[in-house]
C-alpha cells in the first residue's frame, strides 16, 4: 500500500469469514509512505483506508471516515463504517484466480488504485487475460458529491451563540443506499435480484466518474477483475496526485473499453455521454450537473498540469 495523500491515512483490513487475519487489522501510513501485507494463498477479504484519526483524552481512537469500531489502531474484526472506498480479494479462488475489484457500493472517501503487479500480471495475456489490469477510482468525488449524499466534516469551531460546530468541508459521499435505505437502492427485498435492481442516477455518478468500480450491488460485469492466483497487488490512496500537485503514475491506469470513460496516463479524460446520460426523473439532471461540474474540474486541473 502506498500513501500519495496530502495526509495521513490508516488503512483498515478484515478477513472474510473463514479466513485466517492478517498479521494487521489496522496502522498509520503516513503521507508518501508505503507498508506491504502478506496475505496467504485462500484469503479473502478488504481494505480501505480511513481518515480524519485520533485519539481522544481515553486513549479512543476514532476516525471521521471509514471507522471500524474497534475504538482502537487495530480494527480487530470491525468493517468500514460507511462511507468508503472499498477494495475487496479473492486469492487463488474459483479456477485458480485471483478476483479483485473496488467498490463504491457502500460509498465513498477518497480515490484508490489496485494494480496488479509481478509475474501474474505479467503472464495476463495467457493466464489472466484482458481483466487483469488495474482498477480503481481516480477521482476526487467528494466536492462534486450529490448535496444529499454529502458527508460533511465539523470544523471543530462553535457557530453563532455558541451553538453546534459549523460545518466543514465534504469528507465522504454516500451512496443512495446509505442515504436514503429504500430497497430500489439497496438491491433488497422485491429488488433483490439484477433483473429488478438496476443503475439508479445516484450510482451512475458514481460509475460515470469512476467507470471500473462498483457503483451498485449488482455491477458485476464491469467491475470484477481476474488474475492469475500469485500476482502481487499495489493499492494506491489517491493515486493520481501527490502533494506537488502532479500526477506520478502515467502507467497505472489503462485506457478503459467500455465508452463511458477514458483514464490515459491520468492526463486524458473524456466522457462518452458527456454526463447526459445521468439526466432523467428523480433528480436526475441535478446528478448531471453535478458529474458535468467533476468532468470539468479534472479537465481543467489536467490543463493546468
Amino acid at each position: 500500500m502506498t500513501n500519495n495523500c496530502g495526509h495521513t491515512v490508516w488503512p483498515g483490513l478484515l478477513s472474510g469469514a473463514g479466513t485466517a487475519p492478517l498479521s494487521t487489522t489496522g496502522f498509520a501510513l503516513a503521507q508518501g509512505a508505503s507498508a506491504t501485507v502478506d496475505a496467504p494463498t485462500g484469503w479473502s477479504g478488504r481494505m480501505w483506508a480511513r481518515t480524519l484519526c485520533s485519539e481522544d483524552a481515553t486513549g479512543k481512537f476514532t476516525c471521521g471516515t471509514g471507522d471500524c469500531g474497534s475504538g482502537a489502531l487495530q480494527c480487530n474484526g470491525g468493517g468500514a463504517a460507511p462511507p468508503a472506498s472499498l477494495a475487496e480479494f479473492t486469492l487463488d479462488g474459483s479456477g485458480g484466480m485471483d478476483f479483485f475489484d473496488v467498490s463504491l457500493v457502500d460509498g465513498y472517501n477518497l480515490p484508490m488504485l489496485v494494480t496488479p503487479q509481478g509475474a501474474g500480471a505479467v503472464a495476463a495475456s495467457s493466464t489472466g487475460g484482458p481483466k487483469c489490469v488495474a482498477t480503481g477510482c481516480l477521482v476526487d468525488l467528494n466536492d462534486a458529491c450529490p448535496a444529499d449524499l454529502k458527508v460533511a466534516s465539523s470544523t471543530g469551531v462553535a457557530g453563532a451563540g455558541g451553538g453546534t460546530a459549523a460545518v466543514g468541508p465534504t469528507m465522504a459521499c454516500k451512496s443512495a443506499c446509505e442515504a436514503f435505505g429504500s430497497p430500489q437502492y439497496c438491491c433488497s427485498g422485491a429488488f433483490g435480484s439484477p433483473s429488478t435492481c438496476r443503475p439508479s442516477t445516484y450510482s451512475q455518478f458514481f460509475k460515470s466518474a469512476c467507470p471500473r468500480a462498483y457503483s451498485y450491488a449488482y455491477d458485476d460485469s464491469t467491475s470484477t477483475f481476474t488474475c492469475a492466483a500469485g500476482t502481487n497487488y499495489a493499492i494506491t490512496f489517491c493515486p493520481t496526485a501527490n502533494t506537488s500537485g502532479k500526477f506520478t503514475d502515467p502507467q497505472a491506469a489503462v485506457p478503459l473499453t467500455n465508452n463511458t470513460m477514458v483514464y490515459n496516463g491520468g492526463e486524458q479524460l473524456s466522457s462518452a455521454n458527456g454526463g447526459e446520460q445521468l439526466s432523467s426523473a428523480n433528480g436526475g439532471a441535478s446528478i448531471a450537473a453535478h458529474a458535468s461540474q467533476l468532468l470539468l474540474a479534472v479537465a481543467v486541473a489536467v490543463v493546468l498540469l
